[in-house]
């Protein structure tokens, strides 16, 4: 019994030793690759620098002050975007969720609107209120508003209604039904509604700054195109995607934090 006990764990060690390092080491033979194609003239350095001059550019950025606050000013239109989307989604995908007649009379608009992309809402938005920051966080609250809605009303349908009519005849409260019986029911829809919602906040922070020129890291890899410094845009790059790798990171690790509990979470430990 003890030997096939640790039998099982080496195999979970030796399945999360590949899970870390085998996408890093396809990332390590691909970045190769590109060296090896440049420097070997396949393909232009004018277009394409090799991934060891981006390295240097990348690493000179990070002493700049100006770069750091570009993706300070990301973080701001990010945050401020999400929490509204967030909040006004929960609410309204409650609402349509949980009453059939708020559900009969929104639904139409909703329908409406959720196919828009936010990227068609510019020339309005910046007609409308401007071409700073207002009009990013419009455009990103916009695209994660969808998100946060659809998971709301997917929460709301989870919830057991033989679970809230037990405890209705076991005298609970409208607090304490919505304690113990909604809240961890809506919980790992909502939880994976913000995860989801934060790329795309993210994602239409950066497209807004990129298109409209709103201070932040897509404004400077817009300007870093405009003058033709290939390294530097690339730079700009890798350092927007490291950042949205690590606030999904960041919210991964506190949806596992928040739904212990739950047997999605538990199962993938095992």
């Amino acid at each position: 019994m003890t030997i096939t006990v640790q039998r099982a764990e080496k195999l979970m060690r030796s399945r999360r030793a590949a899970q870390l390092w085998l996408p890093l080491a396809t990332i390590v033979a691909l970045l190769a690759l590109w060296e090896l194609a440049v420097r070997g003239g396949l393909f232009p350095e004018r277009y394409a620098p090799p991934p060891t001059v981006i390295l240097g550019q990348l690493l000179g950025m990070l002493l700049e002050a100006g770069v750091w606050q570009a993706v300070a000013d990301t973080l701001t239109g990010w945050g401020i975007s999400l929490l509204i989307s967030v909040v006004a989604g929960t609410v309204l995908g409650t609402i349509l969720g949980r009453f059939a007649s708020a559900s009969a009379f929104f639904r139409p608009i909703v329908e409406f609107l959720r196919p828009i992309p936010s990227i068609a809402m510019i020339p309005l938005a910046v007609l409308m209120i401007g071409s700073g920051k207002p009009t990013e966080v419009f455009l990103a609250t916009y695209a994660g508003l969808w998100q946060m809605l659809v998971a709301a009303v997917a929460a709301v349908g989870a919830v057991d209604p033989v679970g809230l009519q037990t405890a209705r005849s076991f005298g609970l409260s409208r607090a304490d039904q919505v304690k113990y019986v909604m809240l961890p029911s809506m919980l790992p829809r909502l939880v994976t509604g913000v995860r989801i919602a934060s790329s795309t906040v993210l994602i239409f922070c950066i497209t807004a700054e990129l298109l409209i020129g709103v201070p932040g890291l897509g404004a400077g890899l817009g300007a870093a195109r405009g003058v033709g410094d290939m390294p530097r845009m690339y730079a700009y790059v890798v350092i927007i995607g490291v950042l949205g790798y690590a606030l999904s990171a960041l919210f991964k690790l506190l949806e596992t934090r928040l739904l212990f509990w739950h047997e999605s979470v538990r199962g993938a430990h095992r």
